[in-house]
């Protein structure tokens, strides 16, 4: 038997706005599914179960939503469980009749292992009330590296790479971004930190290279880069020592807090003039372990907003 899923008559509602849910639940996960920016459409097509022996449909499933990157449709039961057991009924019906498709019925509690299986990780509740807004989700990141690693193979075929990474910020980058290297690469890391009692921007080496540089191919690894003075007074002190060439990667460019213009070769993203977190980015040592870039909720106290000088 050859049923085919019907079509959406008009393009599904994929925003909060426009959609119209029958649940109050159905909003809740929604909203859930905003904040980790994981694209969906709502009741995005019908599939036929049943029909008359006139090829009326007779009895189909609506799942509640589709998630666009995973090829996934997903139905969020009910706290009643005669209902439930009817769309376990109308599922395995579903699977015998289109095995293709994904689709899988989700009970409150799957909602957290659902987000981990998409690749975001837990994040328990303190945090994510501390969270005000994603910028980049961990699928939009895993795209943009990449793209960032296809270019840099293909700008340095041909020759072997080390990539300088300036700690801590830039852990999880550094490990993704190599990844999608296709090249002969070597890492090694730096910790700078500024004078203390110097607030002209002068910083320090707290743990220099183990590796010699000179007349090597080096791409410095950077988590963020905002006033730029950090990166140009340490670009200098690389530049000194002799390397073939001379580059730098950032995973974040803050231009509206530049006060040094320095050369950014590569840049994953842009973000606005906020205090950012997550990926490797922290506030007072906290939310480094988020899979996404987010902005906070509320005032952070300037003297505690960075533990590193101003890059």
């Amino acid at each position: 038997m050859n049923i085919r899923p019907l079509e959406a008559k008009s393009p599904p509602p994929s925003t909060i706005e426009d959609a119209r849910f029958a649940h109050e639940s159905e909003e809740e996960f929604a909203r859930l599914l905003d904040f980790y920016g994981v694209r969906w459409q709502y009741e995005p097509r019908t599939f036929p179960l049943q029909r008359g022996d006139d090829g009326r449909i007779i009895e189909a499933f609506s799942p509640d939503f589709y998630l666009v990157d995973l090829d996934l449709y997903i139905e969020l039961t009910t706290l009643k469980q005669g209902l439930v057991t009817d769309k376990h009924r109308k599922l395995r019906r579903l699977q015998e009749l289109y095995p293709q498709i994904q689709i899988k019925l989700l009970h409150r509690r799957d909602y957290l292992s659902l987000l981990t299986k998409y690749g975001i990780g837990a994040v328990n509740e303190q945090e994510q009330m501390a969270v005000r807004e994603v910028l980049y989700s961990a699928s939009e990141i895993e795209r943009r590296l990449n793209e960032l690693g296809t270019q840099i193979a293909h700008d340095y075929a041909g020759s072997e790479l080390l990539l300088v990474g300036v700690l801590k910020g830039v852990a999880c980058f550094m490990a993704d971004l190599m990844r999608h290297i296709a090249l002969p690469v070597s890492i090694d890391f730096m910790t700078i930190s500024s004078y203390e009692g110097d607030r002209t921007g002068a910083v320090r080496i707290v743990q220099d290279l183990s590796e010699n540089i000179e007349g090597r191919h080096v791409l410095v690894v950077e988590d963020i880069v905002d006033t730029g003075m950090t990166l140009n007074h340490l670009m200098k002190q690389l530049g000194a020592r002799g390397p073939a060439s001379l580059r730098v990667c950032a995973l974040l460019d803050k231009r509206a807090r530049r006060l040094v213009e320095v050369p950014l070769h590569y840049v994953g993203f842009e973000v606005p003039d906020e205090f950012v977190v997550g990926y490797g980015l922290d506030y007072r040592q906290r939310f480094r372990n988020l899979p996404f870039i987010a902005t906070v909720r509320g005032e952070l106290p300037p003297e505690r907003q960075r533990e590193t000088p101003p890059k």
